[in-house]
Formats: C-alpha cells, structure tokens, sequence
C-alpha cells in the first residue's frame, strides 16, 4: 500500500526553477505550497549512484533529513538503445564544460557515437525519470515514468532544454525542441512518473 501525502507543504529537491515551476503546476489542484531547495539553502547532494533511482533517493532523503519536511526528488536522463543505454545516468555529465553546461556540444557528442556504432537509424531510445518521495523517517515511494522515441539528426527546435532538439517522441512527428512546453510537460516521461506519483500519494 503506497503511503499518501498528508501536509501542505512538499519540498522539492532541486535547484533548477523551470522543473520546480513545472512540478507546482502539476500539483496546484491539491492545495499543496511547493518549496524549492534553493530557498531552503539546501547544498546540492553529489550524484553517486550509477541508476536513475539510486540518484533520486539520494536527493529526496537527504532534503527530507535536512528540513524535516517530506521530499520529492526526479532524476531524469536520456537512454539510447544503439549507445546501450548511454548517456542514461551520466545524460547531464556528458554536456558538462569547464564553464557550465554545453547541450549543443553533448548533443554532437551522441550523435558522434551513434555514427561510430554503424546502427542504422532509425535509433530508438527513450527519456526516463523516476520520481522518488521521501519523508522524514526513512520511508520512501518510487515512481519510474518514460517516454519512448528516437533520436533525430540534424536539431531541430529551440524550445525545452537539453538534448529535446534530437528526441522525436513516438507517435509526434515535432521533436521536444519544437513542441510547445506545455504540451511537452502533458506527453513527457515527467509526466507520466507525476500520474503514478499522484494517483499513488494524492488520489
């Protein structure tokens, strides 16, 4: 039995404010603050784990101890299946610089080593996200979401953030780079972890 969420107040373990604005939409109908961890003066944790959920519990467990408040945590990445699975865990360490993130660079990057493979397109793979929510005593909730798709070269769109220029979803003939946000944020795996975070700690 999935333990639901009783408070009103959910802090959300990141310092990225587009996802933070992203998650208080998806949750505005339950009456619920969304506290970032920015505005707590939470440090950032190091990401140690090598699967998307050992990385999200980390971050959830961690803020919940920090503050005492329950937690929700996302980790996210992209799965390639010609790159077995690369960049998965490491989809935001691929881009890193000395001087900040490059995606444009990370996206060249991936398609680099899809040439390299020999695989033929069409290269399938999928973004994942697994949300974890954490409380206080130890005690946590997993809720894995995807989206399946392919990789599509050359870019294509500007909108979104990270590789959504090169990911045409199944069944979309745009890439996220070229959809709407808010039509992205309705299809994405984000969106579909969120359903079964919500339907199992809210409905």
């Amino acid at each position: 039995m999935t333990r639901k969420f009783a408070g009103d107040r959910l802090l959300v373990a990141t310092h990225n404010q587009g996802k933070l604005d992203e998650i208080a939409d998806l949750l505005k109908n339950y009456k619920i603050s969304v506290v970032g961890a920015a505005e707590m003066d939470l440090p950032e944790p190091e990401e140690t784990g090598t699967t998307f959920v050992e990385n999200a519990r980390l971050k959830a467990h961690a803020a919940a101890k920090a503050t005492g408040l329950p937690a929700l945590s996302d980790d996210s990445g992209l799965e390639i299946d010609a790159l077995n699975g690369a960049p998965g865990v490491y989809t935001a360490d691929w881009a890193e610089t000395g001087s900040g993130r490059d995606f444009v660079m990370a996206m060249e990057k991936a398609h680099d080593a899809l040439l390299k493979s020999g695989v033929q397109p069409p290269w399938t793979g999928r973004f994942c996200c697994t949300l974890v929510l954490a409380w206080p005593d130890g005690h946590d909730e997993v809720f894995p979401g995807k989206m399946e798709g392919q990789i599509v070269w050359p870019m294509r769109g500007d909108q979104g953030h990270g590789y959504d220029p090169v990911f045409q979803p199944t069944g979309y003939g745009m890439t996220f780079g070229e959809m709407d946000r808010w039509e992205k944020n309705r299809i994405s795996h984000r969106a579909d972890a969120f359903r079964k975070f919500v339907a199992g700690c809210f409905d």
